[in-house]
């Protein structure tokens, strides 16, 4: 992560974690008072279960394929998906193939 007076640049997000073998990796890669970036790393078939987030959240996939399933309905994201999750949504995440994905946790003010 490249700090800068003018904000941070994280040139390469897949870089920021290795995919573990037959494991789930996740890693805080920025916080700040507003927002929280967390860069998870999944191997085929790992998963989040169903669960909820106190704020809302944004996800992106910086490499693989997912499978994202918010209030049980279940859609394929890739790389050049972004998905929008308010506050307290029920939402699960499944990868389909070895797979890197940002999530941005947003502060409620």
């Amino acid at each position: 992560m490249d700090e800068h007076t003018a904000g941070t640049i994280l040139a390469d997000l897949a870089a920021e974690v290795d995919i573990p073998v037959n494991g789930t990796l996740s890693r805080v890669v920025y916080k700040d008072d507003n927002v929280r970036l967390v860069v998870f790393a999944f191997d085929t078939g790992e998963e989040l279960t169903d669960h909820t987030a106190g704020v809302p959240a944004i996800v992106q996939v910086a490499s693989g394929e997912l499978e994202i399933s918010l209030e049980g309905v279940v859609s394929t994201i890739g790389p050049k998906s972004w998905v929008h999750m308010p506050a307290g949504l029920t939402h699960a995440v499944k990868a389909l193939e070895p797979s890197v994905m940002l999530l941005t946790l947003l502060k409620v003010n």
